[in-house]
């Protein structure tokens, strides 16, 4: 176990940020994606980790600060100087005498931004940047907080094929914050769903996947035509321009598919969706909580 979390509350004034009652363990080489909406807490958790705002209840970990590293969502750096200047004095170090350095550079093509100032740098230089100087601390447990914020899309899904390559086959653990549901695909084998500063679920994805969405899940664009064919499939919830059909046995899903494909209505088939798995996820939380309500107002 690299570390631990246990009844853990954060409170700002009188909100609660965060609420973890039931334990979230993180072992040797998990690479743990935390998901949620705005406000979830998901920052908040991040920093609860590191220590660096005051909560309530236990965070256990065999592990040194020194043996953590941190990519926050904004870093910035100063711009008296060349980045390579910078790089070298915050990292203590000469590029030229540095293997380790050097690889890191040229794996994420930075050679040609070293002669710039931070501040000519692009959205995605600069993050390449701050995550060369993470990846030099090479940490046991590493936090990434928005990694792609504010980039455009291809350049985000570049930033990601990087990380991921870099990444396989090592053991370094990692717990990745986004609201990316395909960066959290690529890399991420573990999902923390929060919403509204609560844990809603925690586990392996495949095992929520299949916990809330069942064994896969057929997408088709919502249209009447679709509807009408789909009407009597189990339906899962999802985003409103999307019809979601839970599969739960392969002859169902050979059922709906040759249905879809008699009427010429494309579709997608998925067994790692997470963005259906989260909103039913979420979905079945309130779900829960509606019903514990409603017993509640019966006795």
């Amino acid at each position: 176990m690299l570390l631990e979390i246990e009844n853990l509350t954060v409170r700002y004034g009188a909100d609660t940020a965060l609420s973890i009652q039931r334990p979230v363990v993180i072992e040797k080489g998990d690479r743990v994606g935390v998901i949620g909406s705005n406000g979830a807490g998901k920052s908040t958790l991040i920093k609860s980790m590191l220590g660096l705002v005051p909560y309530e209840g236990r965070i256990r970990t065999e592990l040194e600060p020194d043996e953590m590293a941190v990519h926050m969502q904004f870093n910035e750096y100063t711009d008296a100087m060349p980045v390579k200047y910078i790089m070298e004095a915050i990292l203590g170090t000469k590029i030229a005498g540095n293997r380790k350095l050097q690889e890191l550079i040229d794996f994420f093509e930075f050679e040609d931004c070293l002669r710039k100032k931070y501040s000519r740098l692009s959205g995605g230089q600069k993050q390449r940047f701050t995550i060369i100087m993470v990846m030099m601390q090479e940490a046991e447990l590493t936090f990434y907080d928005e990694v792609t914020s504010g980039l455009d899309f291809e350049t985000r899904q570049k930033l990601v094929e990087k990380l991921a390559e870099w990444y396989s086959g090592k053991t370094a653990s990692l717990v990745i914050v986004s609201h990316y549901y395909e960066e959290l695909d690529q890399l991420a084998d573990k999902l923390l769903i929060l919403d509204k500063g609560q844990v809603i679920d925690y586990g392996r994805k495949e095992e929520l996947f299949h916990k809330y969405c069942g064994r896969a899940v057929i997408v088709v664009e919502n249209t009447p035509e679709s509807g009408r064919i789909l009407s009597g499939f189990r339906k899962l919830a999802s985003p409103a321009h999307l019809i979601a059909v839970s599969c739960g046995s392969r002859e169902r899903e050979q059922e709906i598919t040759g249905l879809l494909l008699e009427h010429n209505v494309n579709y997608k088939r998925s067994s790692n969706d997470i963005e259906i798995l989260y909103i039913n996820a979420k979905y079945k939380c309130v779900e829960s909580q509606e019903g514990k309500g409603a017993e509640g107002k019966n006795e």
